[in-house]
């Protein structure tokens, strides 16, 4: 249904793990300013509200004010530089977060211009089971794949079959 409107496909393979774990009755709290996915989820007839730009580093209180049952948070951990004390401070009793994996032959992303636009974590699959594990919850399903690009070269090459997106599905542990 989406397929034609994707920017990419990303967005139509974290919609169908959405869906496949998420009813539409549930609320979600998406980590980050409203973004084209937050709206794609909305059209999709989820109820979600977004964080307000805020440092979570340094401040959690979306976190521990929210009353959703779901917290979202896609692309946004390798930008944090303490993942651990958000995880720690998230009510919702579940969570999906996707992460762009690390890639033995790229370097972590870095902007020039924009200071905010960097990747201070780019993990492996298992730092991010251990870090979900270390701050109690339990990976109930995820999945990879890899993001090939069109253009000539080695790096292209070795995006086309080297898995570069990992999404989790996790409940807290009671």
């Amino acid at each position: 249904m989406y397929e034609k409107t994707f920017p990419n496909k990303r967005f139509k393979l974290t919609l169908e793990f959405l869906q496949k774990h998420i009813p539409t009755s549930e609320t979600i709290l998406d980590l980050g300013v409203e973004n084209p996915f937050s709206k794609i989820m909305k059209d999709a007839g989820y109820s979600v509200s977004n964080t307000s730009g805020e440092d979570l580093d340094l401040n959690q209180s979306a976190l521990q004010n929210s009353n959703a049952q779901v917290v979202t948070a896609l692309e946004i951990f390798e930008h944090l530089l303490n993942p651990f004390t958000v995880l720690k401070e998230i009510k919702a009793e579940k969570l999906i977060i996707s992460i762009p994996m690390r890639l033995w032959f790229s370097a972590a992303y870095r902007s020039k211009t924009d200071m905010w636009d960097r990747h201070y974590h780019e993990f492996e699959d298992w730092q991010l089971d251990w870090l979900l594990e270390k701050t109690g919850w339990k990976i109930i399903d995820s999945k990879k794949w890899t993001n090939p690009v069109k253009q000539l070269g080695l790096r292209p090459f070795l995006r086309r079959f080297t898995n570069r997106y990992y999404i989790v599905y996790a409940e807290k542990i009671k």
